[in-house]
């Protein structure tokens, strides 16, 4: 599953230079496919085709956020989710609606990372 900030987060921003796919943003900032990743443009396979530089909304406006669809858990990168590691307030914690397999998190970085 991915991981998810919560509202106890106090903006501190140790999460968001150990994210190795760049999924975690500071509240208010808008995020993108591309960033941090190896992505150009995001084709969703309903005919809708984004670009990995198109600015996205952010998820959260008060706090840092996690974008789930970028993050792996650290999967393939660290035996724990980085972002948990480093929290002081242990606010990083697993997204119940959001859960994921080992594979499909393997899978989700190989793309993000055109690791083919």
């Amino acid at each position: 599953m991915a991981i998810m900030i919560t509202d106890e987060c106090i903006n501190c921003g140790a999460c968001e230079p150990e994210c190795p796919n760049t999924a975690i943003y500071e509240g208010g900032v808008e995020w993108t496919w591309g960033g941090g990743t190896s992505l150009e443009e995001v084709d969703f396979g309903d005919g809708t085709v984004v670009s990995g530089k198109a600015p996205q909304a952010p998820v959260s406006n008060e706090f840092y956020y996690i974008v789930s669809d970028k993050c792996t858990e650290c999967v393939g990168f660290h035996e724990e989710p980085q972002c948990a590691a480093v929290c002081p307030v242990d606010c990083c914690v697993p997204d119940p609606e959001h859960v994921e397999e080992e594979d499909t998190l393997l899978a989700k970085k190989s793309w993000l990372h055109a690791e083919e």
